[in-house]
Protein backbone atom coordinates (compact mmCIF):
# COMPACT_ATOMS: atom_id res chain seq x y z
CA UNK A 1 0.00 0.00 0.00
CA UNK A 2 3.14 2.27 0.86
CA UNK A 3 4.50 1.90 -2.17
CA UNK A 4 1.68 2.55 -3.83
CA UNK A 5 1.33 5.63 -2.87
CA UNK A 6 4.95 6.83 -3.38
CA UNK A 7 4.76 5.83 -6.65
CA UNK A 8 1.10 7.61 -7.46
CA UNK A 9 2.90 10.46 -5.76
CA UNK A 10 6.04 10.34 -8.10
CA UNK A 11 3.63 10.27 -11.10
CA UNK A 12 2.14 13.13 -10.04
CA UNK A 13 4.96 15.03 -9.73
CA UNK A 14 6.68 13.31 -12.95
CA UNK A 15 3.18 14.69 -14.74
CA UNK A 16 3.24 18.56 -13.16
CA UNK A 17 7.20 18.81 -14.19
CA UNK A 18 6.32 17.79 -17.66
CA UNK A 19 3.58 19.94 -17.84
CA UNK A 20 5.94 22.49 -16.92
CA UNK A 21 8.46 22.04 -19.04
CA UNK A 22 6.03 21.93 -21.70
CA UNK A 23 4.54 25.54 -20.96
CA UNK A 24 8.06 27.06 -20.70
CA UNK A 25 9.22 27.96 -24.23
CA UNK A 26 12.76 27.23 -25.20
CA UNK A 27 12.54 29.27 -28.15
CA UNK A 28 11.04 32.62 -29.71
CA UNK A 29 9.41 30.64 -32.40
CA UNK A 30 7.27 28.57 -29.47
CA UNK A 31 5.40 31.49 -28.42
CA UNK A 32 2.16 33.18 -30.07
CA UNK A 33 1.46 37.00 -30.11
CA UNK A 34 -0.84 39.02 -31.76
CA UNK A 35 -0.15 41.94 -34.33
CA UNK A 36 -0.73 45.39 -34.11
CA UNK A 37 -4.49 45.12 -35.69
CA UNK A 38 -5.38 41.91 -33.39
CA UNK A 39 -4.95 39.07 -35.57
CA UNK A 40 -3.31 36.36 -33.55
CA UNK A 41 0.97 36.02 -35.44
CA UNK A 42 2.68 32.59 -34.49
CA UNK A 43 6.15 33.87 -34.02
CA UNK A 44 7.38 30.20 -35.23
CA UNK A 45 6.62 32.25 -39.12
CA UNK A 46 9.97 33.86 -38.59
CA UNK A 47 11.78 30.90 -37.82
CA UNK A 48 15.54 31.18 -39.30
CA UNK A 49 15.49 34.98 -39.38
CA UNK A 50 17.43 36.98 -37.35
CA UNK A 51 15.17 39.53 -34.89
CA UNK A 52 15.23 42.65 -32.84
CA UNK A 53 12.45 42.62 -30.54
CA UNK A 54 11.80 46.40 -29.21
CA UNK A 55 9.32 47.76 -27.12
CA UNK A 56 8.22 51.13 -28.41
CA UNK A 57 6.52 54.53 -27.45
CA UNK A 58 5.19 57.36 -29.20
CA UNK A 59 5.58 59.68 -26.49
CA UNK A 60 9.27 59.56 -25.08
CA UNK A 61 12.08 60.82 -25.41
CA UNK A 62 13.45 58.07 -27.01
CA UNK A 63 10.96 58.30 -29.86
CA UNK A 64 13.17 59.53 -32.53
CA UNK A 65 14.69 56.07 -32.52
CA UNK A 66 12.20 54.83 -34.92
CA UNK A 67 13.86 56.23 -37.84
CA UNK A 68 17.02 54.36 -36.50
CA UNK A 69 14.88 51.35 -36.53
CA UNK A 70 13.87 51.90 -39.83
CA UNK A 71 16.83 52.56 -41.18
CA UNK A 72 18.10 49.08 -39.27
CA UNK A 73 15.47 47.40 -41.10
CA UNK A 74 16.25 48.46 -43.86
CA UNK A 75 19.78 47.82 -44.43
CA UNK A 76 19.81 44.75 -43.43
CA UNK A 77 15.90 43.31 -44.07
CA UNK A 78 16.76 41.67 -47.33
CA UNK A 79 19.60 39.52 -45.50
CA UNK A 80 17.15 37.77 -43.36
CA UNK A 81 16.91 40.66 -40.90
CA UNK A 82 13.24 41.53 -39.17
CA UNK A 83 12.75 43.81 -36.58
CA UNK A 84 9.43 43.56 -34.65
CA UNK A 85 8.07 46.46 -32.23
CA UNK A 86 5.88 45.76 -29.37
CA UNK A 87 4.16 49.35 -28.52
CA UNK A 88 4.47 49.50 -24.27
CA UNK A 89 3.01 51.87 -21.91
CA UNK A 90 4.60 50.74 -18.93
CA UNK A 91 7.26 53.85 -18.61
CA UNK A 92 5.18 56.82 -17.46
CA UNK A 93 2.17 56.14 -20.12
CA UNK A 94 4.42 57.25 -23.25
CA UNK A 95 2.51 54.86 -24.99
CA UNK A 96 -1.22 55.78 -24.48
CA UNK A 97 -2.63 55.84 -28.00
CA UNK A 98 -4.79 53.09 -29.57
CA UNK A 99 -3.95 50.09 -32.11
CA UNK A 100 -5.24 52.73 -35.38
CA UNK A 101 -3.20 56.04 -33.07
CA UNK A 102 -0.37 54.08 -33.19
CA UNK A 103 -0.38 52.40 -36.33
CA UNK A 104 -0.89 56.25 -37.82
CA UNK A 105 1.67 57.76 -36.02
CA UNK A 106 4.03 54.78 -36.75
CA UNK A 107 3.49 55.47 -40.62
CA UNK A 108 3.09 58.75 -41.39
CA UNK A 109 5.85 60.20 -39.17
CA UNK A 110 8.69 58.16 -38.94
CA UNK A 111 7.66 56.09 -41.83
CA UNK A 112 8.03 52.57 -40.22
CA UNK A 113 7.25 49.14 -42.25
CA UNK A 114 8.60 46.97 -39.74
CA UNK A 115 5.99 44.61 -38.32
CA UNK A 116 4.39 46.20 -35.27
CA UNK A 117 2.32 44.01 -32.62
CA UNK A 118 0.06 44.46 -30.22
CA UNK A 119 0.62 46.90 -27.26
CA UNK A 120 2.45 44.82 -24.14
CA UNK A 121 3.69 44.88 -20.69
CA UNK A 122 7.25 44.71 -20.46
CA UNK A 123 6.93 44.13 -16.27
CA UNK A 124 4.66 43.56 -13.32
CA UNK A 125 1.86 40.46 -13.26
CA UNK A 126 0.64 41.36 -16.81
CA UNK A 127 3.88 40.90 -18.86
CA UNK A 128 3.28 39.39 -21.78
CA UNK A 129 4.88 35.91 -22.45
CA UNK A 130 7.04 37.24 -24.98
CA UNK A 131 9.02 39.82 -22.81
CA UNK A 132 8.55 36.62 -20.13
CA UNK A 133 10.77 34.60 -22.73
CA UNK A 134 13.04 37.36 -23.46
CA UNK A 135 13.86 38.32 -19.50
CA UNK A 136 14.75 34.92 -18.82
CA UNK A 137 18.75 35.05 -19.80
CA UNK A 138 18.39 38.81 -20.41
CA UNK A 139 17.81 42.24 -18.34
CA UNK A 140 14.23 43.49 -18.16
CA UNK A 141 14.08 46.54 -19.86
CA UNK A 142 14.26 49.64 -17.65
CA UNK A 143 12.94 52.76 -20.34
CA UNK A 144 11.17 52.45 -23.72
CA UNK A 145 13.21 51.53 -26.84
CA UNK A 146 14.93 48.42 -24.91
CA UNK A 147 16.26 45.65 -27.50
CA UNK A 148 16.50 41.76 -27.86
CA UNK A 149 18.87 40.52 -30.70
CA UNK A 150 17.62 36.80 -31.39
CA UNK A 151 19.56 34.65 -33.37
CA UNK A 152 18.02 32.71 -36.07
CA UNK A 153 17.26 29.66 -33.64
CA UNK A 154 14.99 31.96 -31.66
CA UNK A 155 17.20 32.24 -28.61
CA UNK A 156 18.11 35.63 -27.26
CA UNK A 157 21.83 36.49 -28.62
CA UNK A 158 22.28 40.00 -26.54
CA UNK A 159 20.63 43.00 -25.46
CA UNK A 160 21.10 46.49 -25.43
CA UNK A 161 19.59 49.39 -23.56
CA UNK A 162 17.53 51.95 -24.56
CA UNK A 163 20.00 54.52 -24.58
CA UNK A 164 22.01 52.78 -27.60
CA UNK A 165 20.75 54.20 -30.64
CA UNK A 166 19.90 51.78 -33.27
CA UNK A 167 22.84 53.22 -35.22
CA UNK A 168 25.33 51.81 -33.18
CA UNK A 169 28.06 49.73 -34.17
CA UNK A 170 27.87 47.25 -31.76
CA UNK A 171 24.55 46.82 -32.79
CA UNK A 172 25.56 46.45 -36.59
CA UNK A 173 28.13 44.27 -35.66
CA UNK A 174 25.95 41.81 -33.43
CA UNK A 175 23.39 41.56 -36.21
CA UNK A 176 25.75 40.61 -39.08
CA UNK A 177 27.38 38.26 -36.81
CA UNK A 178 24.00 36.57 -36.46
CA UNK A 179 23.17 36.70 -40.05
CA UNK A 180 26.16 34.80 -41.02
Amino acid sequence: MRNQSILALLMMLLSVAMVSAQEKPMSLYDLKTNSLDGKPVELSEFKGKVVLIVNLASKCGLTPQYAGLEKLYGTYKDQGFLILGFPCNDFNGQEPGTPAEIQTFCTTKYKVTFPLFEKVSVKGSNISPVYQFLETNHPAPEWNFHKYLIGKDGKVIDSFSSRMVPEDPKIRTAIEAALK
